[in-house]
């Protein structure tokens, strides 16, 4: 298909074939990219031992950050890139794409840097033990070099998506994906590297991603946008409006870091190491739920900012009605079965009988709410589609800045089991956010679409 025919099919076919081609590939990106982080535990789980899991799990905050860093410039181009293809100024596009890139080199720069001269103070403030910090360590030290091919793969992504190039853009992350699967057990057991074998897998893999990325978007003839070092230049304006529009993709991550922090840290306080190991596992299982809901959501997304841009307000409202039927209905199944079948997620991950006990019963708490997750997450990111950046922030900031961490230090106050109430802010805060953002949003939907990009 030529450049011009792919992005006039964004603006012409049926929305229903659209949300498959674009959607689909898009979820299996999505859930194909958090088996990097959930193969490496299950790995560790079972045969390094409990305490190398909780270790590994201690990194998360920091492998989070990298991740929101990469939201900031990937989560804020890709959509004004889409809406500049559907005005048909290809220019533009490629200036605000050269220039995302540019972002995520000095991001990575800067995040290497900072990881490798403060690694131990932070992981010992995110809730580390004598006996967990070891192995936190040696994984941190291996995958802050990897900074930078973690970000590319994560922050350009979404411009192979917002021109139609769903399915490469999958592939990308499920060769990552299968060299991660691959090289893990070849590192942690047969060169007995443990930890660091899991961390050098990671590492290895996502610079394949990177490579593949590049190439396409420097040197491939199907891509209809081109990274240039003359469009590499940072211009004010052009990064002012990416920033604008990231930002919420970024609080919406590094939110997660700093929940994760806030969960570690009191679970370590109020259980020790065993919430701490079961805050591990749980983390994988939401993410599990969330992925793939923000999978669809994100694969709609150049659908819905081409045909807005295109001032096509009916195959809008189609787009998004279809996928918050889609990504709500997920969630719900997920809910269903985190209550009546915790175990055998548990114990995907390890087989330690005090474990798998404390987590199952975590997860029916932990979890209670998660069937909201898919409203929050598709009416969140529609608000990133249409290029409305404050109200994007707000509803990021709403679930865990403003609800769920508060309610993970306030709620013990007032309940005997100091655990169980630190893992019930969870369902507490995803039902009331959910239920805001929602409201918020087609409260707002038609205004948005009769002002058109841009405005007011």
């Amino acid at each position: 298909m030529s450049n011009a025919n792919q992005n006039s099919a964004l603006g012409t076919a049926p929305i229903g074939k659209l949300m498959v081609k674009m959607a689909v590939p898009a979820v299996v990106a999505q859930v194909v990219n958090l088996l990097y982080n959930i193969v490496d535990r299950i790995y560790i789980g079972q045969g390094v031992g409990a305490m190398a899991l909780t270790g590994v799990g201690l990194c998360m905050p920091l492998m989070m950050f990298m991740n929101a860093f990469a939201m900031l410039a990937g989560a804020g181009g890709a959509p004004r890139a889409a809406i500049a293809m559907g005005r048909g100024d290809k220019n533009e596009a490629s200036k605000i794409m050269s220039n995302s890139f540019s972002l995520l080199l000095i991001f990575a720069v800067g995040i290497t840097t900072v990881y490798l001269s403060f690694a131990e103070p932070m992981l010992m403030m995110f809730g580390a033990s004598a006996e967990t910090l070891p192995y936190s360590m040696e994984y941190m030290g291996i995958i802050s070099w990897g900074a930078v091919f973690t970000l590319i793969v994560m922050g350009m992504n979404p411009f192979l998506t917002s021109q139609g190039f769903s399915s490469f853009a999958m592939m990308t992350t499920v060769i990552g994906a299968g060299i991660n699967i691959a090289l893990d057990p070849i590192f942690i057991f047969t060169f007995d590297m443990g930890v660091r074998g899991a961390a050098l897998a990671t590492v290895l893999s996502q610079a394949v991603g990177a490579i593949f990325v590049l190439n396409f978007l420097t040197r491939g003839k199907k891509s209809f946008l081109r990274i240039t070092l003359p469009a590499m230049k940072l211009e004010g304006k052009i990064v002012g409006s990416i920033l604008a529009l990231g930002v919420s993709g970024f609080v919406m991550v590094a939110t997660e870091s700093l929940l994760s922090i806030s969960f570690n840290s009191s679970l370590q306080k109020f259980g020790g190491d065993l919430a701490v190991g079961s805050m591990t596992i749980l983390t994988s299982c939401i993410q599990l739920a969330q992925m793939p809901a923000s999978g669809i959501a994100q694969g709609c997304q150049p659908i819905t900012s081409f045909n807005f841009g295109a001032g096509q307000h009916d195959r809008v409202k189609k787009c998004f009605k279809l996928q918050l039927l889609v990504a709500a209905g997920y969630t719900t199944l997920f809910w269903a079965a985190a209550m009546l079948i915790p175990r055998v997620f548990v114990q995907m991950f390890n087989n330690d009988a005090a474990l798998v006990e404390h987590t199952a019963w975590a997860m029916r708490i932990y979890m209670a709410g998660v069937f909201s997750l898919g409203f929050q997450l598709v009416c969140q990111q529609s608000f990133v589609a249409l290029g409305e950046a404050k109200i994007s922030l707000l509803m990021a900031c709403l679930r865990k800045l403003i609800l769920l961490i508060p309610l993970i230090f306030i709620l013990p106050l007032f309940f005997e089991n100091k655990v169980m109430a630190v893992f019930l802010a969870e369902p507490i805060s995803d039902i009331i956010a959910a239920a805001v953002t929602t409201g918020t949003f087609l409260a707002r939907f038609d205004k948005i679409l009769k002002n058109g990009p841009g405005g007011r």
